[in-house]
Order: C-alpha cells, then sequence, then structure tokens
C-alpha cells in the first residue's frame, strides 16, 4: 500500500486567533499533497494543463480531532479510497509529533477538460499511473465521505 507522506512545520503565519492552527491550513495542506500525488504519478500539473485537463475538487470534508500548534512538525499522509473514470476521493490523516492523529478528511476530485469545463475521462495508461495509491474503503469507514 503505498501513501504520499510528507511533513510540514506550523508557522507563526498558521495561528489563529485561538493560538492553534488555523483550520484554512489544512486545506492548503491537502493542495500540496494532491500536488504530490500528480508529480509522483508523473501527471504533473503543468503537464496535464498542455494536455487540455485540469484536476478540480468538488468537495472537501475535514474532522478536527486535536490542535496543532506553533512549531510543530506534522506528518501527513493520503492516498486514493476512490478511483473512478474521472473522479477520485482522496484520503488525508494530519499527524502531530507524537503520533496523535490531529485531524483527518477527504477531498472528491474530477479531471474536466480545459476548454469546456466537462468531465475528462482519464485513458487506462493514465488511471493505472494512479494504481500503486489506490486503497479499498475497507477499515476506512471513519474516513468514508457521506
Amino acid at each position: 500500500m503505498q501513501k504520499i507522506s510528507f511533513e510540514l512545520e506550523v508557522y507563526s503565519f498558521h495561528i489563529d486567533f485561538i493560538g492553534h492552527m488555523n483550520n484554512t491550513v489544512y486545506i492548503q495542506w491537502m493542495e500540496i499533497g494532491r500536488t504530490k500525488l500528480l508529480e509522483a504519478v508523473e501527471m504533473p500539473t503543468q503537464k496535464i494543463f498542455q494536455q487540455g485537463f485540469a484536476p478540480i475538487l468538488v468537495q472537501t470534508n475535514i474532522t478536527y480531532k486535536s490542535p496543532l500548534y506553533l512549531g510543530e512538525r506534522v506528518q501527513i499522509e493520503m492516498w486514493i479510497s476512490e478511483l473512478k473514470n474521472a473522479s477520485a476521493i482522496m484520503q488525508f490523516c494530519f499527524y502531530n509529533e507524537q503520533r496523535i492523529l490531529a485531524a483527518e478528511g477527504w477531498q472528491k476530485g474530477l479531471f474536466v477538460d480545459r476548454q469546456t469545463m466537462r468531465p475528462r475521462r482519464l485513458r487506462p495508461e493514465e488511471r493505472s499511473l494512479f494504481a500503486p495509491y489506490v486503497h479499498s474503503q475497507e477499515g476506512l469507514a471513519h474516513l468514508k465521505p457521506y
């Protein structure tokens, strides 16, 4: 089972008025994860733009478990729980330095034709590039989109 894993730090500009990381940062970090996934499957954004299609988001869900604070190193893991012809559901887990789950979430993405903005199906060879990162929803009911 392959996952995209990376580490980021909570900086002062991530902190909200309560003193912990602002909720909007999670969405930014999900964007970093999606970018890393596309790079890992050799479909970086600029390459697919040149081929006339683009990834867009249609839904985001995040459940916050425990706060993150200034200076903490955060481990982020992401994978695909569902891959269809033109869409995918991506799962995310955010862990603090003690490996305690700080938040979990999912996003539904869609590939679209850049000119028509209509869904664009992945070709079989494109779809196969994502296969190592696709993991069944089984055992992940707590992350399942509703």
